[in-house]
């Protein structure tokens, strides 16, 4: 038994995962007749829309030609996030030495065994998503094959027609990959085959600045490439606050990451066992060479092969067109996930599903314009924001008041050694309302949801003030933040009504 194309190399716990995320011999379903649901893609938001729909009673058909879990579990978070923490735990021990810890510098690392663990706990977590529990557990009908659309209402799968009342489109996006001469020739690494690597590259290129490029950017220093960052944009993370973006990029160059901004890619070429990058930085010609190239500029939504014409579905080069209800040009056609929509992410992938479920199956009216989405940037440190930008929202003509402390006053932060980073909030002029707020910090990602929290339940920045936190922790820095609202509010009058009061109380 081996692992399917893509699920590479050949290991037992790849194994195992291919026995989870598309069983070899599995045999179809038989449809008998209309299913309430069908879903076309077995990433995040197809596997939620499919169990969500199942548990309420509706007679749900799953689609999926390539592996169930998507992009998340196979290429995406799962894996990333396991060696990135491999890439933390070797980083925090080769810089031991101020908490007393000798010799950490020359400790080794096996890049072997960090992919091995990776792989074998993507493994475990894979049971979740698996064709045997939607099927067996769930009460799922699971069709393993390519999905095409043959009318408005019938999608065929291996030959087989499924009817539907309702359906989802849920395909997913893939990595994009630039139009530079010579890369296709030269071969590159995406997020869909870096974790396939059974060796360390020595010197890398990741062609891209954004959220993928900088965490496995990081993550492949920490673990002993000489890595380059090539990014077009003057910083990296572009559409982040800039100073959270300068202190990543403090941080890298302190890791020893070099950074080629503001640059335009000419071409790749193979040059014996290298692969050169010819760029164009500041009028001048500059070439790099490496052992392998990681491209990380963005996502391309899957749909090819779907049929979407005769389904009298509208779509683009950026995805299957939606309306804030989640439905396409076809009125019993949804889609959710990164196939439609501009945030992608894990976390709107299963808020947009459940929105599906409510709007398809039970006449809901839930808008995608009413939700708070945050995310996070898993870098070290880590950048989260939620809500709007001080920019966005002086571009709605709304006027902001910003508040930031910095970690070095935050006392766990010190006592931890990890004072890099702040957290910053932006409050609607005159009032405790939250517009949005970053965070950079260790944790950043676990830290921002009490803003977000705030957010969605119209509480204000005063209401965090009123919040006990513990002390000490990190995440007392949105206290801190709230108390500096507060004393903002002391104005030079309310100081001397303040002190007069006072003063006639002392008789």
């Amino acid at each position: 038994m081996t692992s399917p194309a893509g699920i590479l190399p050949d290991t037992a716990e790849n194994r195992e995962l291919s026995q989870n995320v598309r069983p070899t011999g599995w045999i179809n379903p038989r449809p008998e007749g209309r299913y309430n649901l069908v879903v076309v893609g077995a990433g995040t938001a197809g596997l939620i829309c499919a169990a969500g729909a199942a548990g309420l009673g509706a007679r749900v058909a799953l689609v999926e030609r390539n592996l169930l879990g998507g992009d998340c579990l196979n290429y995406g978070c799962v894996p990333s996030k396991g060696v990135i923490r491999a890439a933390r735990a070797v980083f925090e021990t080769r810089n031991a030495g101020e908490f007393g810890i000798l010799g950490s510098k020359d400790l080794g690392f096996d890049f072997g065994a960090a992919m091995e663990r990776m792989r074998r706990l993507r493994a475990d977590i894979s049971r979740h998503d698996s064709a045997v529990r939607f099927r067996d557990e769930l009460g799922v009908d699971v069709y393993i094959g390519e999905g095409r659309f043959v009318s408005r209402d019938c999608l065929e799968v291996a030959g087989e027609k499924i009817s539907f009342k309702k359906a989802a489109i849920c395909t997913g996006a893939r990595a994009a990959v630039p139009p530079i001469p010579g890369l296709e020739e030269s071969g590159y690494l995406t997020n869909e085959t870096v974790f396939s690597l059974t060796e360390l590259p020595r010197r890398l290129a990741v062609i891209g600045g954004g959220p993928i490029g900088c965490e496995l950017a990081q993550c492949f220093a920490r673990f002993g490439s000489r890595v380059t960052v090539v990014e077009i944009a003057p910083q990296i993370l572009g559409r982040e606050d800039r100073d959270a973006a300068d202190v990543l990029q403090s941080a890298f160059l302190h890791e020893g990451i070099d950074l080629l901004l503001g640059v335009k890619i000419l071409a790749v070429r193979q040059q014996g066992d290298d692969r050169v990058i010819s760029l164009e930085r500041e009028g001048r010609l500059v070439e790099i060479a490496v052992d392998a190239i990681l491209v990380g500029v963005g996502r391309a939504p899957n749909l090819e092969g779907l049929g979407l014409e005769k389904a009298g579905v509208t779509h683009d080069s950026t995805g299957v067109k939606v309306s804030d209800t989640l439905q396409t040009s076809n009125p019993d056609i949804y889609a959710a996930g990164d196939i439609c929509f501009p945030y992608k992410f894990t976390h709107t992938a299963d808020a947009l599903a459940r929105i599906l479920i409510a709007n398809a199956l039970f006449l809901g009216r839930q808008r995608t314009s009413a939700l708070t989405i945050p995310w996070c940037t898993y870098t070290d440190p880590e950048i989260a924001h939620v809500g709007l930008y001080e920019q966005d929202a002086h571009a709605k003509g709304i006027g902001v008041t910003t508040l930031t402390v910095a970690l070095q006053d935050v006392d766990r932060a010190v006592l931890d050694g990890e004072t890099a980073g702040f957290a910053r909030v932006h409050l609607r002029k005159g009032s405790d309302r939250i517009l949005g707020a970053t965070i950079v910090a260790r944790h950043a990602g676990e830290m921002i949801n009490e803003f977000s929290l705030a957010i969605t339940s119209g509480l204000g920045l005063g209401a965090i003030a009123k919040t006990i936190h513990p002390y000490p922790t990190q995440a007392e820095v949105v206290k801190k933040l709230a108390d500096m609202y507060n004393r903002t509010r002391l104005t030079l009058f309310v100081r001397r009504i303040l002190a007069g009061w006072l003063k006639w109380q002392r008789g």
